[in-house]
């Protein structure tokens, strides 16, 4: 049940910046999701996005259920990526998977879990690229490819997977990315389209799976990497964007540029934001003071969006542009987003100026 026909209760949740607060916030989410869809797991991108989720609160928190249940899924797949029909223009979206795999193959070093992925994508840098056909030609894949190729290099130290992760996320970027508004279109269709009040269109949740994808990237790149900096320079520009078009709520808006046109929040798109966001701070590539405060007023305004039974709410359905999003709709890639989030923040907890922590990361 995607949408509610009813409005449930809300929960009583609090936005404290404490691992306890946020822990708690994390697991009632994360174990309502996990309860209701465990056995309608899958290898789509959907999924994908909620799996990223759930091992990065099973790492931060940490959360062995978490944990096990990530297993038990990549079991349950054998460890296969998606499949691949023979027209698959879209295949980062059939990858995603494989950064769940590549991450419990950094915790058991079995290689089941990473040799399907390898197979893969040793066949395809054999493939060349096709001049005016990117890749990864819509915004959202660099979530779902890039960091999966990342993971991959982390996993084998081979740097020919990351080096065809590179070549290909900078022709995406350099179609994407529009540097005057520090922002990507999500395809080249949108290039120039304009909403009805006559705005650049930039979808916000699409804006977050690239956002959240550099963060993914960066985190299993080498420091010596020799365009690291750029990634992190545009990380950066994007930020900036970003904090500037946040709503007195918290959230974002399905349409960055212009949120009259649906006024409604939007959970999976605000949630990259603060996952992205509190990482930056975390890893000190964002300035504390600066960001911390859009990160709190974000985390807070989510969990406004989750209701007593640890649902969460006012995701936006699967789309590739702004639109309606009713109170109740949720969808597991949105889930994903806030559990990345929830993950960062108790970080953010642990590390607080002052505070004496053991955690390493």
């Amino acid at each position: 049940i995607d949408v509610l026909a009813f409005t449930p209760p809300l929960a009583k949740l609090s936005p404290a910046l404490t691992t306890a607060a946020i822990d708690t916030a994390v697991r009632k989410v994360g174990n309502w999701q996990l309860d209701y869809s465990e056995k309608y797991f899958s290898r789509d991108w959907t999924f994908a996005a909620l799996y990223a989720g759930y091992m990065a609160a099973a790492t931060a928190l940490p959360d062995l259920r978490f944990k096990n249940a990530m297993l038990r899924m990549g079991n349950k797949f054998n460890w296969q990526l998606n499949p691949v029909g023979p027209t698959d223009d879209a295949a980062a979206n059939d990858h995603a998977v494989g950064q769940t795999y590549l991450d419990l193959y950094q915790i058991y070093h079995q290689k089941k879990m990473m040799k399907p992925a390898r197979e893969t994508f040793d066949a395809l840098m054999k493939v060349p690229d096709i001049p005016g056909k990117p890749v990864w030609w819509w915004c959202d894949a660099l979530f779902m490819g890039p960091p999966t190729w990342a993971r991959l290099y982390e996993a084998t130290g081979n740097r020919v997977y990351l080096n065809y992760m590179d070549r290909e996320f900078w022709i995406t970027s350099n179609l994407l990315y529009r540097p005057q508004e520090k922002l990507y279109s999500r395809d080249a269709t949108y290039l120039n389209a304009r909403s009805k009040n006559g705005q650049l269109i930039f979808w916000s949740r699409g804006n977050g799976w690239v956002m959240a994808g550099i963060a993914r990237m960066l985190d299993a790149m080498p420091k010596d990497y020799p365009s690291r900096p750029k990634y992190v320079e545009q990380f950066k520009q994007v930020a900036s964007r970003i904090a500037t078009l946040q709503g007195a709520d918290g959230l974002w808006r399905t349409d960055l540029l212009d949120p009259i046109a649906y006024p409604a929040p939007e959970v999976s798109g605000s949630a990259f934001y603060v996952y992205a966001l509190a990482w930056g701070i975390d890893r000190g590539i964002l300035d504390r003071a600066t960001y911390l405060p859009v990160v709190e007023k974000g985390w807070k305004g989510m969990l406004a969006h989750v209701y007593e039974d640890g649902r969460l709410g006012s995701i936006q359905s699967v789309n590739q542009e702004p639109g309606v999003v009713p109170p109740t709709s949720s969808y597991v890639y949105g889930v994903g987003g806030f559990l990345l989030a929830g993950a960062e923040m108790h970080r953010l907890a642990e590390h607080q100026p002052g505070r004496r922590s053991a955690a390493a990361f």
